[in-house]
């Protein structure tokens, strides 16, 4: 079985907060539903062996695509891509889908919005799952200034460049082997193949280019833990092990107030194209042991 093979999924375009977003969706009957988030430049395709596997268990699961990602749309002229925004449309899209209570899995950016959603509504999301997802390092306030002149200048560069086009999906597997070195061609060759489109000339990533300027703001590390005392439900804190990507693990593990830890050695921050079995049996196994 492949990374994205899509095989047995519904796929769903839902409106909601004014955008239209993309739904996978496997199977179609099942009492208990995980919402599945994917992570920055990602999308829920790219996940798909593993929602298959944890469909496999009895659940019902659900992946949308990020505002900007995937297949879901861009923001727009002069939208932008700030958490706001996918708080906003996760609780669009939640209500949207008829969701009343679920289990909440999350990968990288992913689990920065879970996260804050988790503490905001607590009467809907039953357990909280982190795949390497709980927030950037932290940074001084005296970046702030610098962080949004840069982004200025991005935008204004961006706005006056032509797309960055590739001539084939070996020149999108070489950009995808450049940022992440440690996964199978194997498997980088499939995500080139899923996670870009025809443009006029060549392929283009399917995300939407601003998500490739710096955010503005920089990342409040005390404001995001205040999100974090707030989160009651179960959670399970899955790293990829010594190649994983968790900064700030130790300061902010302790502080959701039921915390499991799962490592999964050498499956690095894209547990899902590495060790897509390891991760299935940690979430199927943590969703097991807290019920619905």
């Amino acid at each position: 079985m492949t990374v994205g093979d899509l095989s047995g999924f519904t796929r769903h375009f839902v409106e909601a907060n004014g955008l239209t977003h993309h739904v996978l969706e496997r199977p179609l009957r099942s009492e208990r539903v995980v919402l599945w988030l994917h992570g920055y430049l990602d999308m829920a395709q790219s996940f798909a062996a593993v929602l298959r596997g944890v469909s496999a268990h009895g659940y019902r699961v659900l992946a949308p695509d990020f505002r900007g990602h995937g297949e879901s749309a861009w923001a727009g002229p002069g939208g932008y891509y700030h958490f706001a925004d996918y708080l906003a449309d996760l609780d669009a899209l939640v209500d949207a889908l008829g969701l009343e209570r679920f289990d909440l899995v999350a990968h990288s950016m992913g689990g920065s919005v879970a996260t804050r959603y988790a503490a905001m509504r607590p009467e809907r999301v039953a357990s909280l799952t982190l795949l390497e997802g709980i927030g950037p390092p932290a940074m001084p306030a005296d970046v702030a200034v610098d962080r949004t002149l840069g982004w200025l200048d991005q935008l204004r560069k961006l706005r006056q460049r032509k797309p960055r086009v590739m001539a084939s999906r070996d020149d999108a597997y070489l950009r995808l082997r450049v940022s992440h070195p440690s996964v199978s061609e194997a498997v980088l060759r499939e995500v080139a193949a899923f996670s870009t489109r025809p443009s006029e000339g060549g392929l283009v990533f399917r995300f939407d280019p601003l998500h490739q300027t710096t955010a503005p703001g920089r990342h409040d590390a005390e404001a995001f833990e205040a999100f974090i005392d707030r989160v009651a439900c179960p959670t399970c804190l899955v790293d990829g092990g010594e190649v994983g990507y968790w900064p700030d693990f130790e300061a902010r593990s302790g502080r959701y107030k039921q915390a499991t830890r799962v490592t999964l050695p050498g499956g690095g921050h894209m547990m899902h194209w590495t060790v897509p079995d390891a991760l299935v049996a940690a979430v199927a196994g943590f969703l097991g042991r807290v019920g619905g």
